[in-house]
């Protein structure tokens, strides 16, 4: 395999420093590798015979009675549909008054410049309010609890019972229009996943050739795990146990809705081993899928899985250079959404957007991830309120160099609830 990046030495040395830690490393692991192909070829067909059927979906007013069968097919699929949670004519409503907003501020910027449907806006009314919303809140808590620790340990600080905001931006995207920045990619941590002690601790089970003993739920490690070593652009700071968005419109399959593969523990065990593997035959070859062409190698820096970005490194899956995951087919649509559904997917899922928009409407979401009270992230919070009071953007984001002012951003008043403004890191009136 012959990679066009110049990979850092240092990324041997990683590699080799990971191994070193397991006895036996290089038979361990690639028995452990041949398994994992295995598990994937099955599951990647399960996956594509069911189609967008195969995403968890519940009402909102169901949530609780799901019983521990079904919440364990959410935690493996890493994603889920939740119907109901606002009003469809609140949550429509909210589109309205950012199309009136961006109509009040003909400056707002965005992407693409020519066409803008990704708004780099995070304090409207309208998100403040969602943000805000009892039900969202109440969501955020669910899903939150889904994650664990081994031990059952209290863990100072930490409380999956208190939701955190952590403001992100919106999009409007258009019907018709070809869509080609969201390939496959994930959220997280790139090469520090790797690097970062704690993320290791979190892989430990994976990287120590046990990835059937993985746990993408567990806390302990993911916890103080440092996602942004480098510095890049946007990286977030925070821990977010999902990404989420929450519909402001109709969509379905083929109209610029979400994909995800719809197996986190599967992904992540390839996506982390991936590099310690390469091919003996050419990636397009028609035998590539065989364990059989795959062989350990840590003898060079090549990290498949992350490219260069800015600063730092993104991680990118893809098509050529993860061909187990088989990208084209298994990239699965979320079902149909109303206004008001809540689409979560867990922050290391793989996920993409579609290309193309072959609806006849606007397909409109907020970015509204679910973030529990960890150290980290109340730390942030408290940040991110001054940054709201301000009316200037949250500290993940890149400042405003324009200074731009805007007309109808939301306001102290507007975050009514206490457990509104404790998720919003705002002080609580005292009876």
């Amino acid at each position: 395999m012959v990679s066009t990046i110049n990979w850092p030495e240092r990324f041997a040395d990683l590699k080799r420093e990971i191994v070193a830690a397991t006895p036996d490393y290089e038979r361990r692991l690639t028995e452990s590798w041949n398994d994992l192909l295995q598990e994937l070829d099955e599951r990647t067909t399960e996956i594509v015979d069911e189609g967008p059927n195969y995403i968890p979906q519940v009402h909102f007013q169901y949530l609780d009675t799901l019983v521990p069968e079904q919440l364990d097919d959410i935690r493996r699929k890493g994603s889920i549909v939740i119907h109901g949670v606002v009003e469809e004519v609140e949550a429509a409503s909210w589109k309205t008054a950012l199309e009136d907003f961006i109509k009040a501020n003909p400056h707002v910027e965005g992407f693409p410049e020519q066409d803008k449907q990704l708004f780099f806006l995070y304090w409207t009314q309208a998100q403040v309010q969602a943000r805000a919303h009892p039900n969202v809140l109440k969501v955020s808590t669910w899903i939150n609890n889904l994650y664990r620790t081994k031990t059952g340990k209290k863990m100072e600080g930490v409380d999956l019972d208190v939701p955190l905001v952590y403001a992100d931006r919106f999009s409007i995207g258009h019907p018709g229009v070809q869509w080609d920045v969201h390939p496959p990619h994930v959220d997280g941590s790139s090469i520090e996943s790797w690097e970062d002690n704690n993320f290791r601790k979190y892989f430990a089970d994976i990287l120590s050739g046990n990835w059937r003993q993985h746990d993408p739920y567990e806390l302990e490690g993911r916890l103080d795990a440092h996602a942004s070593l480098h510095g890049r652009p946007g990286q977030a700071t925070v821990f977010r146990t999902f990404q989420g968005w929450l519909a402001m419109s109709r969509t379905a399959p083929t109209q610029g809705t979400l994909k995800v593969f719809p197996d986190v523990p599967l992904s992540n065990a390839y996506t982390i081993l991936r590099p310690f593997f390469r091919p003996t035959v050419p990636l397009d070859s028609k035998d590539i899928l065989d364990p059989k062409n795959w062989v350990f190698d840590i003898s060079t820096p090549d990290f498949p899985g992350i490219q260069p970005r800015d600063s730092g490194w993104c991680p990118r899956p893809t098509p050529d250079l993860h061909p187990h995951l088989r990208l084209h087919d298994t990239m699965t649509s979320v079902p149909k959404v109303n206004p008001g559904d809540l689409i979560f997917w867990h922050c290391d899922v793989v996920h993409s957007v579609e290309q193309e928009h072959s609806g006849s409407c606007d397909f409109a979401v907020m970015y509204v991830p679910a973030v529990p009270q960890t150290p980290q992230n109340t730390a942030y919070v408290k940040k991110q309120a001054e940054t709201f009071l301000a009316g200037t953007n949250p500290p993940d984001f890149a400042s405003d160099e324009k200074g731009f002012s805007y007309v109808g951003l939301g306001v102290d008043a507007d975050v009514v609830q206490p457990i509104s403004r404790i998720a919003m890191g705002l002080p609580v009136a005292v009876a």
